[in-house]
């Protein structure tokens, strides 16, 4: 499996024959369900076949919102599995594998590749704030022993890490690093990664409420939060964008800016699956610590949002 610097398409070694993937559109980050403190295998199928049949142009399993840092390693790799397995080939999966810690990150980018994932999703190292130069070599390693096609991830404000545009056009020229997953919210830097990295580089969005903006200025897609609870308008949203249908995205955009705000209420993904839960997608909202249920008056605002979009 591999991904030339100048494709912008996948192919998984377990899904030979159906052909090239594109990584574009809109692309859920998917949670991890839970029931008695496991991983609900059976709800998370139910919600990936829900995402396929609902026009999701690709799915992250094990990003942020997937709660990768409370799971243990096996658990990471078995959420990684079911998804694969689940989809079958007819959409992209992009599986998280970043780390602080470079030799984890490969372990997770091998594990993926071996798994048939069509690419993976590596977050800046988080804690321990490398240099820029650090974050190059971090991502330079992975992308040239396990050689699998690379998304970076730019959260700053999860990480405490900015990795930079002129690190991210060093990054853009190796082979496997194929585009960023931008979620700084910042537009600005957005142009500049684009400007540096030209058009052939995947530019993501990262952050909901700018998703339209960042596809005006010449982005592929956004890895979305919301996409989890209306994944069918967040898909439609992003193919009017892609055909430069930009009036009637813009109208989508506004209609679901206030479920943009929702998602965030509290610490994501806890309203998401708390969401989920009202909608009868997910049998519980259950999140591990430290994260922790949504607050009463909280549930209630969410609630009231969910109703304006009658999801509840």
């Amino acid at each position: 499996m591999g991904c030339g610097r100048r494709q912008c398409k996948t192919s998984s070694a377990k899904n030979k024959g159906k052909g090239n993937k594109e990584i574009k559109g809109a692309i859920v980050a998917i949670v991890t369900p839970f029931k008695d403190g496991e991983i609900d295998e059976k709800g998370y199928r139910e919600l990936i076949e829900w995402h396929v049949k609902s026009g999701t142009h690709a799915i992250v399993p094990v990003g942020t919102t997937g709660e990768s840092a409370t799971l243990s390693h096996d658990e990471h790799k078995k959420v990684i599995e079911i998804c694969i397995d689940q989809v079958k080939g007819r959409v992209p999966v992009i599986a998280g594998a970043g780390s602080n810690n470079t030799e984890e990150s490969l372990d997770l980018a091998r594990f993926a590749k071996k798994a048939g994932a069509d690419a993976i999703l590596m977050v800046t190292p988080y804690y321990n704030k490398p240099t820029q130069e650090g974050l190059y070599l971090h991502y330079k390693t992975v992308a040239e022993e396990v050689k699998v096609p690379i998304i970076l991830y730019n959260v700053p404000g999860r990480t405490s890490v900015n990795m930079l545009p002129e690190t991210v056009a060093r990054l853009s020229k190796l082979r496997y690093i194929v585009g960023i997953k931008e979620a700084s919210g910042n537009l600005k830097q957005v142009s500049e990664v684009i400007k540096l990295c030209g058009p052939k580089f995947i530019v993501l969005s990262g952050d909901d409420p700018t998703c339209f903006a960042t596809m005006a200025l010449g982005g592929r897609g956004v890895i979305s939060v919301t996409s989890n609870v209306m994944p069918k308008e967040m898909a439609k949203m992003m193919d009017l964008c892609l055909q430069g249908e930009w009036e009637k995205a813009k109208k989508i955009h506004y209609k679901l800016f206030d479920l943009f705000g929702a998602m965030f209420i509290e610490t994501n993904p806890v309203p998401a699956k708390q969401a989920l839960y009202l909608m009868g997608r997910i049998e519980s909202p259950e999140v591990r610590l430290p994260l922790a249920p949504m607050k009463e008056e909280n549930v209630e605002r969410l609630k009231s949002v969910l109703a304006q979009y009658k999801l509840v």
